[in-house]
């Protein structure tokens, strides 16, 4: 008996002094979604990575109360909008942002190739606007500022966070945009073409395209931006970046963008790709810079 009295406590000190959990996105019914078979499929072979996702999750990383700023991240991981990059563009930078005193808080959002999606473009993005408002609705709870909730993504993840930051309702707009080599446009030429066709299906009309076309919906009301990416990038263009940036200059929205000579693309956290990896200590001066 006392072994299992043993194991309960052990579960219960866990329950307490955890750091980071789940949560469901959605309370009742998932919007844009019909009963399908389909079911959620994670291959860990390399890194994790998760596809055909059902019911949409935050995984929410907190920093200990004495050393928090306030600041905290919702993060989109990659995946060309076929698949998620969970770890290697969600948890690890979680855990990065906790050593820095922000929350990290991994959106395991909808992808467009899901059966159970109604309109599939429209389900990514109804995810990441509820994350923002879950995140400042727990905010006090959470030891946060709810004025100091930012979004950060990863490559298709980036048209993600760049399409939040650009395409908000009031409770859902950003403080602050982190984008690390983001596909941004959906224009042919600039596009990368498995993200356009796993969003947008492969004959989309124009006025589909332009709207997701971020570099087109910059305004002055758009968050201040971070940008990262590499020139080498031969997957997602590095033109990608400087359209975005040119728009947010445009419109006097402040922006800072470092642009690296060698990376490639999907470098995640970039520690293997020697001076790139400084990225995640530029990211840092500039997030100080927004408290």
């Amino acid at each position: 008996m006392r072994y299992y009295i043993l194991g309960f406590l052990i579960t219960c000190s866990s329950t307490v002094f955890s750091q980071n959990y789940v949560l469901p996105l959605w309370q009742n019914d998932i919007p844009n979604a019909k009963p399908s078979a389909e079911v959620e499929f994670a291959d860990s072979s390399n890194i994790v990575r998760i596809s055909h996702v059902q019911n949409p999750t935050i995984e929410v990383y907190l920093p200990s109360k004495r050393n928090t700023t306030g600041q905290s991240v919702v993060i989109c991981p990659g995946g060309g909008y076929k698949y998620l990059a969970y770890d290697w563009e969600g948890t690890d930078i979680a855990k990065l942002l906790n050593a820095q005193g922000i929350a990290g808080i991994v959106l395991k959002y909808r992808l467009p190739d899901n059966d159970s999606n109604l309109e599939p473009h429209k389900s990514p993005l109804m995810d990441a606007q509820q994350a923002m408002k879950v995140v400042r609705m727990n905010a006090s709870k959470w030891n946060l500022d709810p004025d100091k909730v930012g979004v950060m993504g990863f490559s298709a993840g980036g048209h993600l966070a760049s399409t939040l930051g650009t395409h908000f309702d009031e409770d859902s707009r950003p403080n602050f945009m982190v984008l690390i080599y983001p596909v941004i446009s959906m224009q042919e030429g600039i596009t990368h073409m498995g993200s356009r066709n796993n969003l947008l299906g492969e004959n989309p009309s124009q006025d589909l395209i332009d709207y997701y076309s971020n570099e087109k919906q910059v305004t002055a009301n758009t968050p201040p931006t971070f940008l990262i990416h590499a020139s080498d990038d031969k997957s997602v263009l590095v033109d990608n970046s400087l359209t975005f940036y040119k728009g947010l200059i445009k419109n006097g929205v402040a922006a800072e963008m470092h642009i690296y000579p060698n990376g490639g693309h999907g470098f995640g956290l970039g520690y293997e790709k020697g001076y790139t990896g400084s990225w995640t200590e530029r990211l840092f001066d500039w997030l100080e810079s927004m408290r």
